[in-house]
């Protein structure tokens, strides 16, 4: 057996393990947990203050998922970011986006409803991208794939990147490890959280909302 048939073998027992077994009609009708992170508002309008960065969580952070890939809590990234972006003299607003699971897209998203144009978008991995309202969406000004090498110290150097850009300036790209393990590693585990994440897109209600603490 090799690898790719190991890692897929392994993410189908996990799945069978985690009773993911109803079928997808069923799960996307899943209620947000009592004890979910950030409570959600309407439908997000677009900024229109230069002086916003708007982060942009995925379909199931802080919600069915409460920690990143490396188990760094949701609650504690999204303290770093904001603290990166207000250190700046920035402020920043949250936004979720219900209708993607790809980082890209909701970094992008978050851009295009941020009054800077500038947008932070954040899987429930931890996956990051930094985005850019006029760009297309696989061009982006920063991006960090490598989720369980990412620490609370990048998170907090990415909020503050993603300021920086907002107020015109070219900050130096943040320098992350690079480690050629991680892939296999953790490619099972990802592969389920993904999985996780694209059950909560949906499209029958608005693609933004507002999220508040």
């Amino acid at each position: 057996m090799d690898r790719e048939e190991l890692v897929q073998l392994i993410t189908k027992q996990v799945l069978q393990q985690l009773g993911d077994a109803a079928p997808t009609a069923q799960r996307q009708t899943v209620q947000p947990q009592p004890d979910a992170l950030f409570q959600e508002g309407g439908s997000a309008a677009k900024g229109v203050y230069p002086d916003e960065v708007v982060i942009g969580l995925a379909p199931a952070f802080g919600l069915d998922k409460q920690q990143t890939i490396c188990g760094l809590s949701h609650r504690d990234v999204m303290k770093e970011m904001m603290a990166g972006v207000e250190e700046e003299g920035m402020k920043c607003r949250l936004v979720r986006v219900h209708n993607t699971s790809d980082v890209g897209f909701i970094a992008l998203t978050a851009a295009k409803y941020s009054g800077s144009g500038i947008g932070i978008g954040i899987q429930s991995k931890g996956t990051v991208v930094i985005h850019q309202k006029d760009l297309y969406p696989l061009t982006n000004l920063e991006l960090f794939p490598q989720a369980p090498l990412i620490t609370l110290e990048i998170y907090r150097k990415i909020g503050k990147n993603a300021a920086r850009y907002a107020k015109g300036q070219s900050p130096e790209p943040i320098a992350v490890m690079n480690d050629c393990m991680v892939r296999p590693k953790f490619q099972a585990k990802a592969a389920v959280m993904h999985i996780k994440e694209t059950e909560r897109v949906r499209q029958d209600i608005p693609a933004v909302s507002e999220v508040t603490w």
